[in-house]
C-alpha cells in the first residue's frame, strides 16, 4: 500500500545567540533574539499551513550558555500550540541534553519526543515508517551517529541529528568545527533511505541526507536559499524537497568604492545611494583610492547607515589614499625626497605601497585612515 509522510524539518535557529557584531547598536543584539523567535513561529505556521505530519528539528535551537527561564516557557507553548502534530528535537553542540537542559527541565506537552540518547533510537512514525534520533550529550566531542549502526526492521528509515559531512565541511565558513563526523554513503549503508541533518548553516539538498542551514542569519556572508525544508517521504523512500523563506531579517554585505570621491560628504552620498531601500542588518566592505584630503571616520559612515539598518558593522579592505606618487617624486621637498628613497628600496611591492602610504599620511599629519 502506498502512503505519504510530510514534515516541516529545520535546524540551528540558535535562540539566545549573542550577536556580538551587533556592536554600536545597543538594541540590535536583543532585536535579533527576538527576530529568532518570530522565524520559530512562521516555521511552525508553515507546518500548519502545510498539514505536516511532523516538525523535525536537528539540534542548536537554542544556545545553552545563555538560555533563559523565558526561553524554554516560549518553546513549551510554541510547540504545544501545534499539538496533535508531533515534534521532534535531536539536540545539538549547542543545546545539548543534560540534566540541566531545557530538554530536560521543560515538562513539554505529549506531543513533543526528546532524543536523549548518544546513538541513534527508533521512534515509530507510522506504519512502515520510522525515525531513527540521537543526542549530543557534551559540546563536543561526539561520536558519528553512524559509526556500526543498522537499522532494524521492515519498512522506510528516516535519520534525525546534528553532525558533520565530511565531505560538505570544506565549504562550511571559516572556524566551523566537526561534530559526529561522517560519510554521506554511510546513510544508505546503514539501512536508512534519508537523514535530516543540523550543524551546517549551509544548505544542501544531498541524495540521501539534507541540510537545512540555518533559518535565519546569523552572521555576515552566509550564502544560499536557507530556510525550513518541507520534505514529503514516499512509502518507496524517496523524500521530495521544498524549501520555504522564514527569516524575519535580511542580512547584506554592502561594498562601497570611495575612489573618485573628493569630501567627506561625497563618500556619504555615495553610500546612501548604494543602501537606499535596504532594511535588516548590514556589513560595509570600502575599498578603493581615497582622495589624501577627505577626514573619513567610521561615524561618517555610521549616520547614514542606522537610517536604513538595525544594525552594522564596517570594515576596511584595500583602501590607499590616492597620491600622485609620480608628481610627489618630483618634489623638491621631504615629501619628494621620501618617496625617491622609498621607490628605490628593495621591499616587496606590496609593502613599498604600504610604506608610502603610511608615511605620506604622518607627513601630512593625518591618523584618520587605516593604512591596509
Amino acid at each position: 500500500m502506498s502512503w505519504s509522510f510530510k514534515v516541516v524539518h529545520f535546524a540551528d535557529l540558535h535562540l539566545d545567540a549573542g550577536f556580538a557584531w551587533s556592536g554600536a547598536f545597543s538594541d540590535a543584539a536583543r532585536h535579533r533574539r527576538q527576530g529568532l523567535r518570530e522565524t520559530l513561529r512562521r516555521i511552525v505556521c508553515v507546518a500548519v499551513d502545510v498539514k505536516a505530519d511532523a516538525i523535525f528539528c536537528a539540534g542548536d535551537l537554542y544556545e545553552h550558555e545563555r538560555a533563559t527561564p523565558d526561553t524554554a516557557a516560549f518553546l513549551k507553548r510554541t510547540f504545544a500550540d501545534v499539538a496533535p502534530m508531533r515534534v521532534f528535537l535531536a539536540p545539538g553542540n549547542h543545546d545539548w541534553y543534560g540534566s540541566m537542559s531545557i530538554y530536560a527541565l521543560n515538562d513539554w506537552s505529549e506531543n513533543v519526543h526528546v532524543f536523549q540518547e548518544p546513538r541513534l533510537q527508533p521512534i515509530d512514525l507510522a506504519p512502515g515508517l520510522t525515525l531513527w534520533g540521537g543526542a549530543h550529550l557534551a559540546p563536543q566531542k561526539a561520536d558519528n551517529f553512524l559509526k556500526d549502526f543498522r537499522t532494524t526492521g521492515s519498512g522506510v528509515h528516516l535519520a534525525l541529528f546534528h553532525g558533520s559531512e565530511n565531505a560538505w565541511f570544506l565549504k562550511q565558513e571559516e572556524g566551523k568545527a566537526r561534530h559526529a563526523p561522517f560519510e554521506a554513503a554511510e546513510i544508505p549503508k546503514a539501512g536508512l533511505d534519508h537523514a535530516f541533518m543540523g550543524h551546517y548553516h549551509r544548505p544542501q539538498d544531498a541524495a540521501h541526507h539534507t541540510y537545512p542551514g540555518n533559518p535565519d542569519p546569523l552572521a555576515f556572508g552566509e550564502e544560499g536559499e536557507r530556510g525550513a525544508v518541507i520534505a514529503t517521504i514516499q512509502s518507496t523512500g524517496t523524500v521530495c524537497r521544498e524549501r520555504r523563506l522564514v527569516g524575519s531579517l535580511a542580512v547584506h554585505d554592502v561594498h562601497l568604492d570611495v575612489s573618485g570621491c573628493g569630501s567627506q560628504q561625497a563618500v556619504r552620498d555615495r553610500l546612501a545611494g548604494s543602501v537606499k531601500g535596504l532594511r535588516g542588518v548590514a556589513r560595509l566592505n570600502v575599498h578603493g583610492d581615497l582622495d589624501p584630503d577627505v577626514d573619513l571616520r567610521d561615524d561618517d559612515l555610521r549616520e547614514v547607515l542606522v537610517e536604513c539598518f538595525d544594525a552594522a558593522v564596517i570594515r576596511y579592505g584595500d583602501v590607499r589614499p590616492g597620491y600622485d606618487i609620480d608628481a610627489i617624486k618630483l618634489e623638491r621637498t621631504v615629501r619628494g625626497r621620501f618617496v625617491t628613497d622609498v621607490l628605490a628600496s628593495d621591499l616587496p611591492k606590496d609593502e613599498r605601497r604600504r610604506v608610502l602610504t603610511a608615511g605620506l599620511r604622518a607627513l601630512d599629519g593625518r591618523s584618520d585612515l587605516d593604512v591596509r
